[in-house]
């Protein structure tokens, strides 16, 4: 068989799947095309939406701030309060007690007590050696980690004498008038059940990691929470905060393998109808992740807590007689909001299955990059709150590389963001993830 004879057989065989492919395929790609397309203007529909109420809220927040009532801490009468410090192999919770030894409150109205679930021994040594001869720290161990970070707290709560508990993760560093603050609220009303203090950080510009982690943060404690506030409601963020023991064993106490049993409890509380107070005048710092896997399984383990504890909580509080509508917002909105994460990752899916599906043709680079920018603007509202929300909390240095590193580290945290938020959908679980520390490394 001649050359010329094969190039008219490979050329008849080229005909055929031309014509398959204008007659029977093309159609197809066509109408998935149209479902693409459609589906990515609908998302960036609800992304354009929710870029402006983070605008609006920025506004808000900026220019109609609220008019904090100044709690005054009553020394005579200063309830008891037993510190509590959870910890895991974490060296950062003795530098953490040392901080608590050092409070300006009555020394005989509090206790620290060091929940070290620790299952090395170097380390739980090393713990004991700093607790012996201070009579006012106490270790408390059960030999295991069974459901995480709120069993540690569940098991601490049988040996704290306290009326308020005050929490903190181990990496928390707080200043000397920290415990009288947060204590002063629930010496002026009994209908507060828990009060919130307001993080920073220590090491917010150590790289672009930990300016993109300090970011998140910033915006939930420098917009969100104050822009819920302006309701009756706040929530608890898992550390430098405190709770009324009594109210907390009325509930049952901590979930037990929560993976943020702060949101959890908070649910609770809001559908008991007691109050939460968050303190945006009282700051206390402590660590964000710097290397990117910590980071990125951080927030996925929030999402995945955030969304399931709103699962379970969600639908007796849509439903509660005694909840204001505006409340209702408020919970669902701060409940909801890792759900951006899979309107961003829809964005990029079916914006890139539409230019795939399209029908072949030269490409307008132009027109392209116009629309590319066009989208990103309509969508940046959120990237502006950011960048504000980082002045407002003193890092407005870290505002070019929060930018950076949304358009590179971001992309691939909102895939583990969505792998958890898809997990509570599919029922599976998740288990808690250690972060690396740099207090544990400076102990050490």
């Amino acid at each position: 068989m001649g050359i010329f004879t094969l190039y008219q057989q490979g050329m008849a065989f080229g005909d055929k799947v031309w014509a398959f492919y204008t007659q029977v395929s093309r159609p197809i790609l066509d109408v998935f095309h149209t479902i693409f397309n459609s589906s990515f203007y609908f998302l960036l529909f609800i992304g354009v939406f929710l870029s402006l109420l983070y605008l609006m809220m920025l506004f808000i927040v900026h220019f109609s701030p609220l008019k904090r009532r100044v709690y005054a801490f009553d020394r005579a009468h200063a309830p008891f309060v037993s510190v509590q410090i959870p910890t895991f192999n974490e060296l950062a919770a003795i530098k953490c007690a040392q901080r608590c030894l050092e409070f300006d409150y009555p020394q005989e109205k509090f206790e620290i007590i060091i929940g070290d679930d620790s299952n090395d021994p170097a380390i739980s040594s090393k713990i004991s050696s700093f607790a012996e001869g201070k009579p006012q720290i106490k270790v408390v161990r059960r030999g295991n980690n069974i459901g995480y970070k709120a069993g540690n707290l569940n098991h601490m709560l049988g040996h704290s004498k306290g009326e308020i508990l005050v929490l903190f993760d181990s990496d928390f560093l707080p200043e000397k008038n920290f415990l009288k603050e947060i204590a002063a609220p629930f010496q002026h009303d009994k209908k507060i059940a828990a009060v919130q203090a307001r993080w920073k950080f220590t090491n917010a510009h150590q790289n672009m990691i930990s300016v993109l982690g300090a970011s998140i943060v910033a915006v939930f404690h420098h917009i969100t929470l104050p822009f819920i506030s302006r309701g009756n409601i706040a929530f608890l963020c898992g550390s430098a905060e405190a709770v009324r023991k009594d109210k907390l064993i009325a509930l049952g106490g901590w979930k037990s393998g929560s993976l943020t049993e702060d949101i959890e409890y908070s649910l609770r509380l809001l559908k008991s109808g007691d109050r939460i107070v968050y303190l945006d005048t009282l700051e206390c710092e402590g660590e964000v992740p710097h290397q990117p896997m910590d980071l990125y399984r951080q927030q996925m383990r929030w999402a995945y807590g955030v969304i399931s504890s709103f699962r379970q909580h969600g639908r007796d509080i849509l439903a509660h007689t005694n909840i204001s509508a505006r409340d209702k917002f408020y919970i669902t909105f701060m409940c909801t909001g890792y759900l951006l994460s899979a309107v961003l990752l829809g964005l990029f899916m079916t914006g890139f299955l539409s230019f795939v599906t399209h029908a072949p043709g030269p490409i307008d680079f132009g027109k392209f990059f116009w629309e590319l920018g066009r989208n990103i603007l309509l969508t940046s509202g959120l990237l502006v709150v950011t960048a504000a929300a980082l002045a407002k909390s003193r890092n407005a240095k870290g505002i070019g590389k929060m930018i950076g590193s949304s358009f590179s580290y971001g992309l691939i945290m909102t895939y583990y963001v969505n792998v958890g938020i898809y997990k509570v959908f599919l029922n599976k679980p998740m288990e808690w993830y250690m972060l690396k520390k740099q207090g544990n490394l400076l102990e050490s």
